[in-house]
């Protein structure tokens, strides 16, 4: 059967979105996750050598964050989405072969690098192909199913990892995480990609100065590219404390776990109602930061189980808040350099990561954890303040 020409997008859309559901969702599926702490310390480990793999882990995205980026706009993008989760499965794969600092240490080299090798990469490459099909409106809703998927992935590895390891151990759960990669590499190489790398020697040079001349010039990319980071950085680094919130509530520990799948699913829904949330204008969007930031506040200062409610509403709405800001940045880029300034955006959101680490660290031995997270909403009440600020002042334009 030949498909009508108005038809023929609808399908690319529906392809497209296809294959990155089942990418979003392979790539998050390491039952590794839950465990991995537990076999460097098994392994002998002391605390300082595990500290210093994931400074490691961070130094490495960091540095490869912004090049490779630009070399997914000089050459191909599907390219750098498959080649990621094969430098992953590898490090993983040493992880359990060879248990040792030393293939503790190169694991978590290539699985940094995995991860920068997608940053930018997936998000220019998602969006050129919708653009190209005339449904970059679209954007916002397909991303945030993703990030739902992964999401969904995450809490998949979550329940699998204790039975597989049960049966097998560490061994077991490191090849069910191996297998999860390769699947994620080959389901990227169904990606579509139309668009034409840069041509001559000097193409990734010439994208890396054109994507960095864009954000220094051009004033409206600038102000997406710090609201990535403002919007993404904080929450992202108060989840890594969020069972240690929830604990203080004075659940039993067997309870802990439920508690965060609850602040899980929140997020997840959160990444499925962006589609409706695009329709929010800059003042909605700052409402939506407010709100989120005050149900944060009351929530963790309420130190009762029935507040991690309220938290779980706010991790919602500040997931929705990512795609959100994502999707305007994207919106901005010109298409030459859409992979250098996203990874650009990812740098800036690793660095902030981390400082809001080293702040957390401060509050966190001075207060409760329930007080040091309502402190954290304040960057969140200064951006809303700020965007609604420069809301009123174009309306006041003439």
């Amino acid at each position: 059967m030949t498909l009508s020409p108005a038809r023929v997008p609808a399908v690319g859309v529906r392809r497209l979105a296809a294959t990155l559901y089942g990418y979003a969702f392979l790539h998050d599926l390491i039952l590794l996750y839950p465990v991995y702490a537990l076999l460097f310390s098994d392994t002998g480990l002391s605390v300082w050598q595990i500290s210093s793999l994931f400074v490691l882990w961070s130094f490495t995205s960091l540095v490869l964050e912004v090049p490779s980026g630009a070399w997914a706009d000089a050459f191909s993008r599907r390219r750098l989405l498959w080649l990621g989760p094969l430098l992953t499965a590898a490090g993983f794969a040493l992880w359990v072969l060879v248990p040792s600092y030393g293939a503790f240490a190169l694991g978590f080299v290539l699985w940094g690098a995995g991860e920068a090798l997608g940053s930018g990469a997936l998000e220019a490459l998602v969006y050129d192909e919708l653009d190209r099909l005339g449904s970059a409106d679209r954007y916002a809703r397909v991303m945030g199913r993703a990030r739902a998927a992964g999401l969904l992935a995450v809490m998949a590895a979550m329940g699998l990892a204790g039975p597989v390891f049960a049966f097998g151990g560490y061994p077991a759960v490191g090849a069910v995480s191996v297998l999860a990669c390769l699947l994620a590499a080959a389901m990227a190489t169904r990606f579509p990609e139309h668009r034409k790398p840069a041509a001559g020697s000097d193409g990734w040079a010439a994208t890396l100065r054109a994507g960095l001349t864009e954000a220094r010039t051009n004033r409206s990319v600038r102000g997406a590219l710090l609201l990535v980071p403002v919007v993404t950085a904080v929450w992202g680094a108060l989840d890594e404390y969020s069972p240690l919130l929830v604990r203080d509530t004075g659940v039993p520990d067997e309870m802990v776990p439920y508690l965060l799948l609850l602040i899980w699913a929140a997020a997840t829904v959160g990444g499925l109602l962006a589609g409706a949330g695009e329709r929010l204008g800059t003042a909605g969007f700052a409402g939506l930061l407010a709100g989120a930031a005050l149900a944060l506040a009351v929530g963790a200062a309420a130190g009762t189980p029935a507040g991690i409610g309220l938290v779980a509403l706010a991790f919602g709405g500040f997931q929705l808040a990512t795609v959100l800001a994502d999707t305007r940045l994207q919106h901005r880029i010109d298409d030459t350099g859409r992979a250098t300034l996203t990874s650009v955006a990812g740098l800036g959101t690793s660095l902030a990561t981390i400082a809001v680490y080293g702040a957390y660290g401060a509050a966190g031995s001075v207060t409760a954890h329930g007080t040091a997270f309502a402190w954290f909403t304040a960057p969140y009440l200064v951006t809303a303040l700020i965007l609604v600020a420069r809301a009123s002042a174009a309306k006041a334009r003439p």
